[in-house]
């Protein structure tokens, strides 16, 4: 026992009174009644002061501050909140819904609304309804996400098909506390193929007290399958005009001062979609001092766009056929940073308007009143043919811009093009003016239409003007001989329509100064005389009798060339080579035949012709 006790001291560890003492509490009395330790100082801590006190809650987002809360919130989807109401009043409730719609839309909220519609429950309602403009025993729970029997996931974290089975495996259970066991799947089109084959059978046999709600923006990557055991509710885009109402609500609401134009630029921008446009909205109203007024100017240049004021003068030189000015236009865009792309986007747009106001007026486009009407007024004296073929051109304009090397050179380019076909007239006008015999040109009712006064040099309307004799004492009119001089004159003055009748349907029977008598070939044009008799009139300043008979003709310039190329043929056919080629390759055939002219010889130099 001693030498257990001698080991025990022969420890390598310190005795006990080399050690230092224990800590002492402060606040404990001497055992033996000693007076207190002394405290002892402690060292230094660097002071850490509290966070300053918020003067209020943590601020939310407008797009989460005003999320509906009841059916009436929704905005623009009046024929959803029809079919559930319809649907809750007769009993007739889908067991799957399939909501769908571009992003900000509120399928999301949507789903929400419709797990607490389908579990509303008050002292007095005892089943679905789709007002829910008193808080039900399940509301507030279903809200903050914490109920126990509505499950929301995101399909795009559970895609794999274990996952889905877990899910699934409680759907046999009966709910705790509501009515419906309800089961929000958002994004559901994320789920993979197998995930979706086991989600197919409980869809197919769903037990009574569970509902399912999907929420999709990619409608078209959903199988078929899982569709057609939906009820399917598409999520239209809001109309601009409804999300300017509802964001100068909001704006009201939030001492936001925010000018009309200004939120037409907005709800513009968001195209469609609620959220987008809120978030906007939110942005828009920090771009200036408290109590200042937020101008169209200041979310433009928020928002990147260029002055839609200048891309519309510059559509309205375009539809002049003003190509100075729409150049001088353009490079001016140009020097502001504009996109050459992104200003024949806007000119594509006003082209759009145009048409549109012309068919429901200028109240029918959601932009200011002032751009509208000038907007408007392009499209009253602009024809439907003439703005869709120019819609045509600005698509492929367009696209050239987007591929093209260098975009400012495409672009001017396609202004040009854009400007020389304004004043230009269509087939139809071409058409009318002919069956008129009138003469054919530019600045006819369906060319371009000259916008804001005045012409301008370079201008296209000049170009395409119809020529016209000058005054018998400044010039002789020409004196025609013979019926080949009348094609002269035709073709001299560039009458296109007049020149091709008269040469199909044009037979001559006697010609004199004056006087021409012709036979007309089948499908003449039964003003073919009448425009004859004006056209020489015009240019030859005497009168002229035109006269169709019956017969006796000659043959037309069109009969006879076409007679001459088949004797040219048959000629060709007889050349020994040519016909030892033709039965070489049996089924040969000459298609065309072509005159080569033979280059002369250029003249010799000095040097050469001395060597």
């Amino acid at each position: 026992m001693a030498m257990a006790d001698h080991d025990d001291l022969s420890t390598d560890s310190a005795p006990p009174w080399d050690e230092e003492p224990a800590e002492r509490d402060e606040n404990t009395a001497d055992i033996f009644g000693g007076p207190p330790a002394a405290p002892v100082a402690e060292e230094a801590r660097p002071v850490v002061e509290d966070p300053p006190a918020e003067t209020g809650d943590a601020y939310t987002v407008l797009a989460r501050k005003y999320r509906p809360r009841t059916f009436e919130d929704l905005i623009g989807q009046e024929a959803m909140v029809r079919t559930l109401a319809n649907a809750f009043s007769t009993g007739r409730i889908a067991h799957a819904f399939m909501l769908t719609g571009v992003r900000g839309v509120g399928k999301t909220t949507t789903a929400r609304l419709l797990a607490r519609a389908l579990n509303y429950e008050t002292d007095t309602v005892k089943g679905p309804s789709v007002d829910l403009t008193t808080e039900g025993y399940h509301c507030r729970a279903i809200i903050e996400g914490r109920h126990m029997d509505v499950l929301e996931l995101d399909a795009a974290s559970r895609t794999k098909v274990d996952e889905m089975r877990e899910l699934l495996d409680g759907v046999r259970y009966a709910p705790v506390e509501a009515r419906y066991k309800v089961y929000i799947i958002d994004e559901v089109h994320m789920l993979s193929t197998a995930a979706f084959n086991a989600l197919l059978k409980t869809l197919e046999e769903p037990p009574p007290h569970a509902k399912f709600i999907f929420a999709t923006t990619e409608i078209r990557k959903v199988p078929v399958t899982i569709l057609s055991r939906c009820q399917r509710f598409d999520l239209r885009r809001v109309e601009p005009d409804v999300l300017v109402k509802h964001f100068d609500r909001i704006s009201a609401k939030e001492g936001a001062r925010i000018e009309m134009d200004a939120l037409a630029l907005i709800a513009r921008a968001a195209e469609g979609s609620v959220r987008d446009g809120l978030s906007l909205l939110d942005q828009a109203i920090v771009q200036t001092e408290r109590g200042a007024t937020v101008t169209a100017t200041v979310v433009r240049d928020m928002l990147g766009l260029a002055d839609r004021g200048q891309t519309i003068a510059l559509y309205e030189q375009v539809m002049a056929g003003k190509t100075k000015d729409a150049l001088e236009a353009f490079r001016a865009l140009w020097g502001f940073g504009a996109d050459p792309a992104v200003v024949m986007l806007d000119v594509l747009d006003h082209c759009h308007a145009s048409a549109v106001s012309k068919a429901l007026g200028p109240d029918a486009l959601s932009m200011p009143k002032e751009q509208a009407a000038r907007l408007a007024a392009i499209g009253a004296h602009t024809s439907a043919g003439t703005l869709s073929r120019l819609w045509q051109m600005l698509l492929k304009a367009h696209e050239e811009v987007r591929r093209a090397p260098d975009a400012m050179a495409a672009a001017e380019m396609a202004l040009i093009r854009l400007c020389y076909a304004a004043d230009l007239p269509g087939p139809e006008e071409a058409l009318k003016a002919l069956r008129d015999g009138a003469p054919i040109g530019g600045g006819g009712p369906g060319g371009g239409v000259s916008v804001g006064g005045g012409g301008s040099s370079g201008g296209a309307a000049s170009a395409h003007a119809p020529m016209t004799m000058a005054a018998p004492g400044a010039q002789a009119m020409p004196v025609l001989a013979s019926f080949d001089d009348v094609m002269a004159l035709i073709a001299a003055k560039r009458d296109i329509g007049l020149r091709l009748d008269v040469e199909q349907y044009v037979r001559p029977i006697n010609f004199r100064p004056g006087a021409l008598t012709f036979e007309a070939a089948p499908g003449a044009p039964a003003n073919l005389a009448g425009r004859l008799v004006r056209f020489l009139k015009e240019h030859t300043g005497q009168p002229w009798l035109v006269a169709a008979e019956g017969g006796g003709g000659a043959e037309s310039l069109m009969e006879r060339q076409k007679r001459e190329e088949r004797e040219a043929l048959e000629q060709i056919k007889k050349d020994p080579f040519v016909a030892s080629v033709l039965s070489a390759f049996p089924g040969a055939e000459i298609v065309e035949i072509r005159k080569v002219l033979t280059p002369e010889a250029a003249p010799l130099e000095p040097d050469e012709e001395e060597g």
